[in-house]
């Protein structure tokens, strides 16, 4: 049962599907098809229903767009739509929902209904989303009652229950912004896309309240909020909106009258960064209020960026000639000349007089530019280059036993400048870091990891997070882990790597990774069934709808966080491309392999 508006024509259609209220198993099926701008109403119950058409409807209006329920609790019994709190959790499931009779028990009030379906992922009280493991079953029963003569539900479940395509429909990703190692961190969460200001369900306000309310569980231990304990919207505040000017002001409780200007600073740099992607237009200032609605501090979007320290748009994309040299080429993509010139990287692997220069499987760039982590062809030394000066090549700084392709992986930079690495070694496999890209190499523990092998990593720029592709048989999965520094304990500590959670849980294997503008992961890789692709994933393991034009074919892939660089890739066909925003795919050096950018 669902009523439909379709845009300002007000044009309603209303749809009753009635089932039998016996033990047949009946699927109730999602709004599959149906457009992002159509909003979904439920149907109230009609009077004397059975209880078939109680579970069927309360089912269809759990799906509504409307945010606080009202229909789906009327199928509800006094006591329990008082009590329901849908808000508390999202079950979110691969497709519809099973629900059949399982008759009354003994002494029971009336019939009872079991709900079951193939979990996919819940979305927790702090809106973060947590995907399940593979074949996970959701289960649970409602107990059906009379009241007022009419049968209704006394048991609900405890919270909402969604299939993938209404999930979809009615939530919208965001990213929260909190401080680790002196820049903001992307903490991917979902709210609800319609707009009901009386009751604080715009996109804007949700998203606001839910930076307030602190990180994800999951990011929790890893980084920092610059808002005091307490901080919420001051009383009586029912939406925010942005001004003529693109101005968003946000009064604030009186946690945080007495802050100082350099706190309110970072504090107005995390919202800034937080409701950015919800507006269509730039953002020019945040201002904060207190909460006798006085001006705690403002901060524009130039200033903003100061305090974030977000990653430095690259000069230079990086990759392997068919020499097996490291190169690399300017990144002038609105240049009409399309005769692109590679130049040898700097330093000691250039070739010059009397060096002949060195040979290279795999590398990576500093964030700064000035140095490459390189592993040999072989694939069984690191080392650790200066790019802006001459000279010998050092001696490795980690060595594999391992057989090519068995020996190191390619190797990562992370924005504290610490270098990963993954020693495929059969006998031996490991995870490494290079404390400041000049320590010696300190072994990982990776909780979770099993008797997995990791045959690619990238760590993300931000510092707090590691994407690795892990084997374990014949089967490659990805996960994103979370780095764990000891605080104030130097680059000696021991460093660690925690709750490993599915990266890519769609795809029935996974090719290449890279890190995306926005805390997302570009990842190549096939679902089941399908031909091998290019998308973008949240760092939470969901997927984003948009995906690669034309991305077919390809084994390599990298991007960076600035959105005006191209995409850049390998194909087996056409070596390296890159994809420019808003253009098609360019052939660039048809004989390279390995594309990278700094990190």
């Amino acid at each position: 049962m669902r009523a439909y508006a379709f845009g300002a024509a007000g044009l309603l259609l209303a749809g009753c599907a009635s089932m039998p209220d016996h033990g047949e198993i009946r699927e109730v099926k999602a709004s599959q098809g149906v457009d992002s701008q159509v909003r979904v109403f439920g149907v109230p119950p009609a009077d004397k229903a059975g209880p078939a058409d109680i579970v069927d409807g309360f089912l269809e209006a759990m799906t509504s767009d409307d945010p606080q329920l009202q229909t789906a609790r009327k199928y509800l019994t006094e006591e329990a739509a008082k009590n329901w709190k849908p808000g508390s959790a999202v079950t979110v499931l691969s497709a519809g929902i099973d629900r059949f009779s399982v008759g009354n028990e003994k002494d029971a009030p009336g019939p009872r209904w079991k709900m079951t379906g193939k979990k996919l992922a819940t979305v927790d009280e702090r809106s973060a989303y947590q995907p399940e493991p593979a074949g996970e079953r959701y289960e649970e029963y409602l107990q059906l009652v009379q009241e007022n003569k009419q049968w209704r539900i006394a048991t609900p479940p405890s919270g909402l229950v969604l299939s993938e395509s209404d999930f979809q429909r009615i939530y919208m990703p965001v990213n929260k912004y909190y401080f680790a190692g002196g820049g903001l961190v992307a903490d991917p969460v979902y709210v609800r896309q319609r707009s009901d200001p009386d009751s604080r369900m715009d996109p804007t306000t949700q998203t606001v309240q839910s930076l307030l309310a602190g990180p994800s569980k999951w990011l929790g231990p890893v980084v920092t909020s610059s808002f005091p304990t307490g901080t919420g919207l001051r009383e009586g505040t029912k939406s925010l909106a942005f001004d003529g000017q693109n101005v968003l002001k946000v009064p604030l409780n009186d946690k945080v009258d007495n802050v100082a200007q350099p706190q309110c600073e970072r504090m107005a740099a995390q919202l800034m960064y937080t409701v950015q992607d919800l507006t269509s237009s730039r953002m020019s200032r945040v201002d904060l209020l207190r909460s006798d609605r006085s001006s705690l501090c403002s901060v524009t979007d130039a200033t903003a960026a100061t305090i974030a320290h977000r990653p430095g748009s690259p000069e230079y994309q990086y990759y392997i000639d068919s020499e097996s040299r490291f190169v690399r080429m300017k990144l002038d993509v609105a240049s009409e000349d399309q005769q692109y010139r590679p130049e040898q990287v700097p330093g000691p692997l250039s070739p010059s007089a009397g060096n002949p220069g060195a040979k290279v499987g795999s590398a990576a760039v500093s964030y700064d530019e000035k140095r490459a982590a390189v592993v040999s062809e072989d694939g069984q030394g690191l080392y650790l280059v200066n790019l802006t000066t001459a000279g010998p090549m050092p001696a490795p700084v980690l060595s594999s036993k391992g057989a090519k392709p068995n020996g190191l992986g390619a190797p990562s930079w992370d924005a504290a400048g610490d270098v990963w690495v993954a020693d495929q070694d059969p006998q031996n496999p490991a995870l490494y870091r290079v404390p400041g890209g000049t320590g010696a190499p300190q072994k990982i523990d990776v909780a979770g990891l099993g008797g997995g092998r990791i045959t690619a990593l990238k760590a993300s720029p931000d510092g707090v997070r590691i994407a690795l592709l892990v084997q374990s048989g014949n089967s490659k999965k990805l996960y994103i882990g979370r780095i764990e520094r000891p605080e104030g304990k130097g680059d000696a500590a021991p460093v660690s790597v925690r709750e490993l959670r599915p990266a890519a849980p769609q795809m029935a294997s996974v090719t290449a990774l890279s890190w995306a503008p926005r805390g997302r992961l570009l990842v190549v890789g096939r679902e089941n069934g399908g031909v091998v692709q290019a998308r973008y994933m949240l760092a939470d393991g969901s997927m984003v709808a948009a995906s690669l034009p034309g991305a077919t074919g390809l084994d390599a892939v990298a991007a960076t966080e600035d959105e005006k660089k191209p995409v850049v890739a390998h194909s087996d066909d056409d070596g390296i491309v890159w994809l420019p925003p808003g253009a098609q795919w360019r052939t660039v050096a048809p004989g390279g392999r390995a594309p990278v950018y700094p990190g």
